[in-house]
Order: structure tokens, then sequence, then C-alpha cells
């Protein structure tokens, strides 16, 4: 009689999280909808998603109850990953078009808008966020810098905005696809053989501390008597680049530079029909 109890009691304790993974299945679905719709290659059709925006502000607003704290990692990395998202497109549609005059960001920059990341909060998992909090408090604690490169910010110089959801079952190879593509973007990496530099997006001075902690000591020995930061760059780069790329660098002749991010727009409206 007593096992019949402790099991009863387990299956019970058990139903909460079910329901909510199941919970977590249906925000996600509508998140693919909306990211399959107006998403192509990393920029947004931010008119036509203000024009429909009732999906992802129901998004949203379910975001704002979720208990997820006690979630699995996988799930809680794709929550967080996915409402960062969410609340830039949400950010840039509240203030569409945009036409500011800070001349520190260009005029259609989501950094015109003020506060953006640092002032205007968005509800999540329960309490009152803002970007900067879920990237720098939140997305830290996974330890994982591939994270960063997911992130769209919407800005051109951002990770590239997939056109689909992260999800617990998938966000392990999602993210591993978030890291290989990066040599192949110029907004992440490049590799300029002529003139001697390895240029690499500020995200990663940004987020120096967990690049250094997850990559630095993977570099090859030849690179020993570069910066921990340099190290970590060329260890994550390194075994996904060029044949002809990957020899340049392990002549270790060339210098680490990081570029200045590109803060313009990643909109797409006008240049893809819409």
């Amino acid at each position: 009689m007593v096992r019949i109890v402790v099991v009863l009691v387990c299956a019970l304790m058990a139903v909460p999280s079910a329901q909510e993974s199941l919970a977590d299945a249906a925000r996600r679905k509508t998140l693919d909808l909306i990211l399959d719709t107006y998403v192509r290659d990393g920029e947004v059709y931010y008119r036509a998603l203000k024009a429909d925006r009732a999906k992802l502000d129901g998004y949203l607003n379910l975001l704002g109850g979720a208990a997820v704290d006690k979630l699995p990692r996988e799930e809680r990395l794709a929550f967080w990953i996915n409402a960062y998202n969410a609340a830039v497109m949400k950010t840039v549609i509240d203030h569409y078009p945009i036409h500011g005059r800070a001349a520190d960001y260009p005029a259609n920059s989501i950094r015109q808008i003020p506060g953006a990341f640092d002032k205007l909060a968005h509800r999540v998992g329960g309490r009152s966020v803002t970007l900067d909090q879920i990237e720098q408090t939140i997305l830290t604690e996974f330890h994982d810098p591939r994270v960063y490169l997911a992130l769209g910010r919407g800005a051109v110089g951002g990770g590239r905005l997939r056109s689909e959801a992260f999800t617990p079952q998938r966000v392990e190879a999602q993210l591993t696809e978030v890291a290989n593509e990066c040599p192949s973007r110029m907004q992440c990496v490049g590799v300029d053989r002529e003139n001697g530099v390895v240029q690499a997006s500020p995200i990663f001075s940004w987020r120096e501390r967990e690049f250094v902690a997850a990559y630095a000591d993977k570099a090859p020995r030849a690179f020993n008597e570069r910066s921990p930061i340099e190290r970590a760059v060329l260890a994550f780069i390194r075994p996904k680049l060029l044949t002809i790329e990957k020899e340049f660098v392990d002549k270790n002749t060339f210098r680490v530079a990081f570029s200045t991010f590109d803060w313009s727009l990643n909109d797409l409206t006008g240049r893809g029909g819409r």
C-alpha cells in the first residue's frame, strides 16, 4: 500500500512539469510560425510584422507567466534565447519605422529607441527583465558563449536570426550550427589574408569572460603568446575555417582586430516584396 502511495505521489509531482513542457511546445509553435513567415536570412519584414503583430504579442504575453526555473537545462536555454529574440522584435515594431537623430548610430537603429536594451522591461518567466538583464544575468548561467551569437539584437551586426525557434530537443545542434556558420559571415569573422588580419565581431570582446573560459585553453600551442581573448577566438573559429584560411592562421603572423558593430536595423522591408 505504501509503495502504491509513493508511486502516485511521484506521478502527481511530475504532472506540472509535463504540462509546462506541453505549454512551452505550444508557445514555440507560435514563434516558429512568426519566424518562418517574417524572417529571411537573419533579416525581418518589420513592416509586415507590425501590421500582423497579434501572434507576437500573444506569444510574449504567454511568456510572462511561464514557470521555467525548474525545467531541464535545455528547455530553459531554448526558452530564454527565444524570449530575447522575440522581445527584440517587439521593441522594434513598437517604434517602427525608426527615425532617430543620435549621431552615434544609424537613423534606423534599434539603438535610437531610448532604453531599448537597458530600460525597457519585458515580463518573462514570472519576472520583469530588460534585454541586457537576459543577456548579462540569465544567459550567463548556462556557461555557453555560443548563445551570444544566436541573439539577433535587431541589428545587421548581431547573430543571424533564425527562421525557426530554438527547441530543447535541438538546441545543442542549433547552437552548433550557429557556431559553424560564424566564419562564413563577415559580421562574425573575416580572414583577410592579403592584409594579415583576422577580424572578429565585437561580440567576442563584449562577452570576453565567457569566451575565454570556454575556449582559450583549447587553442593550439602556437598561439600561447597571444592574449586570452585572441586564443579563445582562434580556438573557436579555427576548426570551421576553409583549408586555405586555416593554413594562413596556422602561420601565426596575423593580427586580430575587433570590428565596429553594425547597428543598422536588420530590416528586410522593401527588399523582399513586402
